[in-house]
């Protein structure tokens, strides 16, 4: 299938997302339009999804068969965080990001199901992400220096607090973090003037961060990883796009990764919008996005 020029899948998409991510829906509502939405996507050729467990959540292994770089078969592995604001999102909504990344990095994605606000706030999708990556080293066998974690959006966010802990408290380093969009600092209500999001509105935005709060403070460091301590953390190559919301906060968040040390890539992207990858097969320019994403990963990855 060709691609969508860009104007053309912006017209499609913005009524699309103003539609379901409402504040006036509920989040089971939010979910099931999401999901009923994403079973029309297209799949890069050779993918292959597979139903397993880790960490006690639902997670899908995705791989990609074929030739040159359409093939999963280098022994790395991405740990997959996806984004919905921490209220929805699925690995079924991610499948097609998903897919395209194991493409483009030669990576297995293991695309972690993690429990959703309200009904389970912060820090239960950090408990889940941080077992998940537990079970990879130490039942499957994989080294911690073939595994990153990438999550976009709030998936980007719950993969800077996974690998915090996982440094802090397990003595784990993953070899990568592969950030789209991350929303590291959920209580910033300050927004981008110059925005131009066609995916999520600052009501939507504040409303999901409240559910995914619960009792702690809106500095806490897992549900803010703004406010953490960044020091030790692993390379990390940030995506985002200048016309979204969130564009000022992911700025910032990489100077404070670059104060603390932290190899840091930032790859602004000015025509695209929030994770426009998970279009990957459905526009040329967020594919060429995705492809530098995989690339970035597959570089930090020993096989």
């Amino acid at each position: 299938m060709p691609y969508v020029p860009l104007p053309v899948a912006k017209a499609i998409l913005r009524p699309t997302f103003g539609y379901i991510l409402n504040p006036r829906r509920s989040p089971r509502q939010q979910r099931q339009l999401l999901d009923s939405l994403s079973r029309t996507q297209l799949l890069p050729k050779g993918t292959t999804h597979q139903a397993i467990t880790l960490g006690g959540r639902p997670t899908e292994l995705v791989q990609v068969r074929g030739t040159g770089s359409m093939k999963t078969d280098r022994g790395t592995a991405i740990l997959y965080l996806h984004g919905g604001g921490y209220v929805n999102g699925s690995p079924l909504t991610h499948r097609t990001l998903a897919a395209s990344l194991a493409a483009e990095s030669g990576a297995a994605l293991y695309v972690l199901d993690y429990r959703l606000a309200p009904e389970h706030p912060c820090p239960a999708a950090v408990d889940d992400a941080v077992a998940a990556y537990l079970e990879l080293v130490e039942k499957h066998g994989l080294r911690p220096e073939s595994i990153a974690i990438a999550g976009d959006s709030a998936g980007g966010g719950l993969s800077v607090a996974a690998a915090r802990r996982l440094i802090d408290k397990h003595g784990i380093r993953p070899a990568a973090l592969g950030l789209i969009a991350p929303w590291v600092d959920p209580a910033d209500t300050s927004g981008n003037p110059q925005a131009d999001d066609i995916v999520v509105s600052l009501d939507w935005g504040h409303q999901c961060a409240e559910f995914y709060r619960g009792n702690l403070s809106a500095t806490d460091p897992e549900y803010a990883p703004m406010h953490a301590d960044l020091t030790g953390l692993p390379p990390t190559v940030i995506h985002v796009g200048v016309q979204e919301e969130l564009y000022p906060q992911v700025s910032r968040f990489a100077s404070k990764l670059r104060a603390a040390d932290v190899e840091t890539e930032v790859v602004t992207l000015p025509r695209l919008w929030h994770v426009a990858h998970a279009q990957a097969t459905m526009v040329a320019e967020a594919a060429d996005a995705t492809r530098r994403l995989a690339q970035s990963l597959a570089a930090q990855l020993s096989g």
